[in-house]
C-alpha cells in the first residue's frame, strides 16, 4: 500500500508540475487548471484511501463542510473581490501549518531522542513561525484591498527595528525549544514565538503601501507554499513537500519578476517597505484644470483613429465592463481599425488580473499585449482608451523623483495623439497620488461607469 501511495503522489506532483507550466501563458492556463484539478484529485483519493487513514466519518464531515464554502465562494464572490479571496485562502494554510504544529508538540503519542527529536522540534517550530506570519499577514493584505484598512504604509517609530527585533528574539527561541524535553517550558516558548510571529506578519504587510499590494499577494502566496511543506515536513506526507516547494518558489519568483517590472526592491517588499523614507505625499495643486468629453466626442476621436489601444484597470473590473469592452473591440476591428490591449504587470490587484477579465470577454489572445511589447507604439497610436486605471498610466513615476511611484514602470500613453480616461471621478489611484495624466493636452476625461461609457461608444462608433 506504501508504495501505490508513493507511486499515487508521485502521479500528482507530476500533474502539479504540468500545471504550473500550463499557467505560464494565456493559452494554456485552461490547460494548466486541468491538470491541477487532475493532481489535487489523485492526491486526495490516494491519501483518503490509505491505511494511515481510519477516521473516515470525521474526514467526510470535514470535506464536506470545505465543499460547500468552496462552492459558496465560487459562486458568490466577484473577479474584482478575488485578490481578497485569495489573501484569505493563503491566511487559511497559514492557519493550518499553525495547528498542525501545535497538535504534533502536544501528541502524547510522538516520543522521540536525539538528533530526531531536535529536527522535529525545528519543524514544529518553523511551520508554526512561517503559518503565523502567512496568516496574520494575509489578513493585513485582505483588510487592505477590502478598504478595511488603510492603503497608506502603516509607519510605527523604529518599526525596522522592531521587526529585526522579533526575528533575533525568535531564532532566540527556536535555540531554547529545541533543547527543551516538552517540559513547560517548551510550551510557553512556542506560545510567545507564536505571538511574536503572528504581530510581525501582521506589521510586515501592513507597512507596505497598497501600490505594491500585487507583489505582496504573489509572496504571501510563496509563504502559504513554504508553510505547506513544513507541514509536509511535520506529517511526513512527501507530497506537501514537493507541493509546497513548489508554491514557495513560483511564488517568490512571481514576485522578483514583479518587483523588477515595477522597479522595486524585492528585499525592501518584503521586509515591509525597507529603505523607504515614510514621507507624506504631497499633492501638486499646479496641475491646472482638467477637460471633459462627451460620448460623442470619443466615438468622433474614435470613428477618425486607425489605430486604437486599451488599457485596462481595476476600474473596468469594478464595473464588469470587459463583454462591452470586448464587443467595442470587435466592432472596431471589423472596420479594419487597428485594436489592441496594453497590459501593465500589476494592472489589477492581482497579477493577471486583467488577463483573466479580458479571456473571460473572448478578446483574442495575440492583441493583448505586455507593457514591454507596446510602450514604444504609443507615439503612433491615435486614441488610446484608459479603463478605470490611474497608478500605472501616472507621468509622475517618470517625471517626478520624489514621488512614491517614482521608478515604477508605467504604460506611456500620454505619448499617444489623442487619451479618453473613463472614470467616476478624478479621486487618486491605489496610491493615494495624483495624476498629471489628466490635465494634458492631448487628455480627456470621460466622466461615468465604465460599463455604461463602453456600451455608449458602441452605439455611437
Amino acid at each position: 500500500m506504501n508504495t501505490a501511495l508513493s507511486m499515487a503522489y508521485l502521479l500528482a506532483a507530476v500533474f502539479f508540475i504540468l500545471s504550473l507550466g500550463g499557467l505560464s501563458s494565456q493559452e494554456t492556463a485552461r490547460r494548466g487548471i486541468v491538470y491541477g484539478m487532475t493532481g489535487m484529485l489523485i492526491a486526495v483519493v490516494a491519501t483518503v484511501a490509505s491505511a494511515s487513514v481510519q477516521a473516515y466519518g470525521l474526514l467526510a464531515i470535514a470535506m464536506s463542510v470545505g465543499a460547500v464554502i468552496g462552492l459558496a465562494l465560487a459562486h458568490r464572490v466577484e473577479m474584482t473581490a478575488m485578490p481578497q479571496l485569495v489573501a484569505l485562502l493563503h491566511s487559511f494554510v497559514g492557519l493550518a501549518a499553525m495547528l498542525i504544529g501545535w497538535g504534533a508538540h502536544l501528541d502524547p503519542r510522538i516520543q522521540l531522542s536525539g538528533a530526531e527529536a531536535v529536527i522535529h522540534s525545528t519543524e514544529v517550530y518553523l511551520g508554526v513561525f512561517i503559518g503565523a506570519i502567512t496568516m496574520t499577514g494575509s489578513w493585513a493584505a485582505f483588510g487592505k484591498l477590502q478598504g478595511l484598512l488603510s492603503s497608506k504604509p502603516l509607519m510605527l517609530p523604529f518599526r525596522h527595528g522592531l521587526n529585526a527585533a522579533a526575528l533575533v528574539v525568535s531564532v532566540v527561541l527556536l535555540l531554547i525549544f529545541v533543547t527543551d524535553d516538552h517540559t513547560a517550558l517548551g510550551l510557553t516558548v512556542l506560545a510567545i514565538m507564536t505571538i511574536i510571529a503572528l504581530l510581525l506578519g501582521a506589521h510586515l504587510v501592513a507597512a507596505i503601501g497598497g501600490a505594491d499590494m500585487p507583489v505582496v499577494i504573489s509572496m504571501l502566496n510563496s509563504y502559504s507554499g513554504w508553510a505547506a511543506a513544513a507541514t509536509g515536513f511535520m506529517l511526513g506526507n512527501d507530497l506537501l513537500i514537493i507541493t509546497g516547494a513548489l508554491v514557495g518558489s513560483s511564488g517568490a519568483i512571481l514576485s522578483y519578476i514583479m518587483c523588477r517590472a515595477m522597479n522595486r526592491s524585492f528585499i525592501s517588499v518584503i521586509l515591509g517597505g525597507f529603505g523607504s523614507d515614510g514621507s507624506a505625499v504631497v499633492e501638486d495643486d499646479s496641475y491646472g484644470e482638467a477637460r471633459s468629453a462627451t460620448h460623442d466626442d470619443v466615438a468622433e476621436w474614435m470613428r477618425e483613429a486607425d489605430s486604437v489601444i486599451i488599457a485596462p484597470g481595476y476600474g473596468m473590473a469594478v464595473a464588469h465592463a470587459q463583454q462591452s469592452v470586448a464587443e467595442l473591440t470587435s466592432k472596431l476591428r471589423k472596420q479594419g481599425k487597428t485594436v489592441r490591449f496594453a497590459i501593465h504587470p500589476v494592472a489589477g490587484r492581482l497579477p493577471g488580473h486583467m488577463n483573466v477579465l479580458l479571456a473571460e470577454a473572448n478578446v483574442p489572445y495575440d492583441i493583448v499585449l505586455e507593457m514591454d511589447e507596446i510602450n514604444a507604439d504609443f507615439p503612433n497610436t491615435d486614441v488610446v482608451l484608459v479603463i478605470g486605471a490611474n497608478d500605472i498610466v501616472n507621468p509622475d513615476a517618470q517625471e517626478k523623483p520624489g514621488s512614491p511611484i517614482a521608478g515604477m514602470p508605467v504604460l506611456e500613453v500620454w505619448k499617444a495623439r489623442k487619451v479618453v480616461t473613463l472614470k467616476r471621478s478624478m479621486a487618486t489611484g491605489y496610491a493615494g497620488v495624483g495624476n498629471p495624466l489628466f490635465y494634458r493636452d492631448n487628455s480627456a476625461m470621460l466622466f461615468g461607469d465604465a460599463k455604461d461609457s463602453v456600451q455608449q461608444l458602441v452605439s455611437k462608433v
